[in-house]
């Protein structure tokens, strides 16, 4: 086994993939910005090398530094983590040719999967079902207008390169294409350096679904079951569960042999995980695109299935067989994941860096923070501003419900807005307890919460008013409008109270 790893990542993930290397007693090494200087996984490492300054293109991004790092730390292998240069398959062929080894996938998987137009021939080609619409970038805006009335309203938009929600957009009728056309290429070439859009059919309120694959050097292809993504701000997830509350045990062997078709499709070693649109009206499925990479999600597969995805990277990328078959992969219980961001949940879930004053995280039965930060510890302007992985388990999916929403009302971080009071409040919406999921589930909780609000308001209004109007009794007694009891009644009351 390697005796020594280095994380090219920063982190929650880079904690994370430190403390599977620990139990493995493996070497770790950190790489570092100037913003990061103390940060926690900078300080878990057993050692740590400087990158540069705080913007990731001058630090988290320079393939180079980080393989002369590794090199002079006397690393045998490079785990990417997720973002940065997780995807990138030059990386992954300049760290081979350093006669080191790249935990992930070899780079003609990730290259013919790392483009969505390329992904999506590939299932088809695997016989896997995709949302009808194109296999080649529009030439044309002439080209889109044909193809939407075609596929039939509403379509979307979508960015040929990378993903994040960035170059998407969602046309409900010819009106809005042209906007949205233009839109959709400014942005994705401002992302991505490439204005290359596709088009497809808009599925009606759609889950999003994907599946963990598995594959390893010896031809060996399994999935882990699904992980429900469905709830999203700006595309981006944000509370993921396994198993989903609508699959059942048919559904996840058909979605699940599907991914793990398209892993085979392309010689895939490593974890990976292959997305679905699943209709929730039909229970129809159709390919999305393959992340070639470990996702942000994976606690709640571990947490399901018993198996530790960091680890079993590590053995993969060394040689070995997958340590199970897909016969002995079983899903016992559930799982919720809540990702606590740096963010303000009441203004649009913008970013809220600073110092975390306070922080006392939650603990107790089938609780799991992945955490990246500590108390005093800073949360720059320059990444992305995730906290935390924060996930429970349960016997099932009611008990997990209350085991987060006890787990959330202990969890405080000071200092900083979080998407914490987001969290508890969704915990406890009618909607989410029953299951009823999609991508667009946030806006509808935030039209709820401001009925709520207004209903709240009117309650308080009407208390208001009544406590007015009870307090002018006195008033109106002093002014002589109230006369009060009679001298009558106030004599036949004096014998009784001489009693006493």
């Amino acid at each position: 086994m390697f005796k020594k790893i280095l994380i090219a990542n920063r982190g929650e993930i880079a904690c994370r993939v430190i403390r599977a290397c620990r139990e493995m007693k493996i070497g770790t090494v950190a790489v570092y910005s100037d913003a990061d200087t103390e940060a926690l996984h900078v300080r878990m490492a057993d050692e740590a090398y400087r990158l540069g300054p705080p913007p990731s293109n001058e630090s988290y991004l320079l393939s180079a530094k980080i393989i002369e790092a590794a090199k002079i730390a006397g690393a045998e292998a490079i785990h990417p983590g997720y973002g940065f240069l997780s995807e990138n398959a030059n990386f992954v062929r300049e760290v081979t040719a350093a006669g080191l080894t790249f935990i992930g996938p070899p780079p003609e998987a990730m290259e013919s999967l790392g483009g969505k137009m390329s992904a999506r021939k590939i299932a088809i080609a695997a016989g896997v079902p995709v949302v009808p619409g194109t296999t080649e970038p529009l030439a044309s805006f002439d080209e889109a207008l044909t193809i939407a009335e075609q596929v039939g309203y509403p379509v979307m938009l979508k960015a040929s390169a990378g993903g994040g929600g960035k170059g998407m957009r969602l046309v409900n009728d010819e009106s809005e294409l042209s906007s949205a056309y233009d839109g959709s290429r400014s942005e994705a070439l401002a992302s991505f350096g490439d204005d290359d859009v596709y088009i497809e059919k808009a599925v009606v309120r759609p889950r999003h679904i994907e599946i963990q694959v598995f594959s390893d050097k010896h031809g060996n292809h399994v999935h882990l079951g699904e992980r429900e993504c469905s709830i999203q701000r700006r595309h981006q997830k944000v509370i993921e569960e396994a198993p989903s509350p609508i699959n059942s045990a048919e559904l996840r062997a058909e979605m699940g042999a599907c991914a793990v078709k398209v892993a085979a499709a392309v010689n895939y070693v490593g974890a990976g995980t292959v997305e679905f649109l699943v209709s929730d009206l039909d229970r129809s499925f159709y390919f999305l695109e393959m992340n070639t990479r470990l996702q942000v999600e994976h606690p709640v597969t571990e947490l399901v299935t018993g198996i530790d995805l960091v680890r079993e990277q590590t053995n993969v990328a060394w040689g070995d067989k997958l340590s199970f078959t897909q016969d002995e992969v079983r899903l016992q219980g559930h799982a919720i994941e809540c990702r606590i961001y740096a963010e303000d949940p009441d203004n649009n879930f913008l970013p809220s860096p600073g110092t975390i004053s306070r922080l006392r995280v939650p603990q107790g039965p089938g609780v799991r923070d992945d955490g990246g930060v500590y108390e005093g510890a800073e949360v720059s302007i320059y990444y992305d501003p995730m906290i935390s992985k924060f996930a429970v388990y349960g016997k099932d999916r009611e008990q997990a419900i209350d085991r987060m929403r006890r787990a959330l009302q202990e969890y405080e971080i000071g200092g900083i807005k979080t998407t914490l009071p987001f969290f508890r409040a969704v915990m406890q919406d009618d909607e989410f307890i029953a299951g009823k999921i999609d991508t667009g589930f946030i806006p509808r909780f935030n039209e709820r919460s401001r009925s709520r609000d207004v209903d709240h308001e009117s309650r308080d209004l009407a208390i208001i008013a009544a406590a007015l109007a009870y307090a002018k009794k006195p008033q109106a007694a002093a002014n002589g409008h109230d006369h009060g009891p009679s001298r009558w009644v106030l004599s036949g009351r004096m014998p009784q109270r001489g009693r006493f």
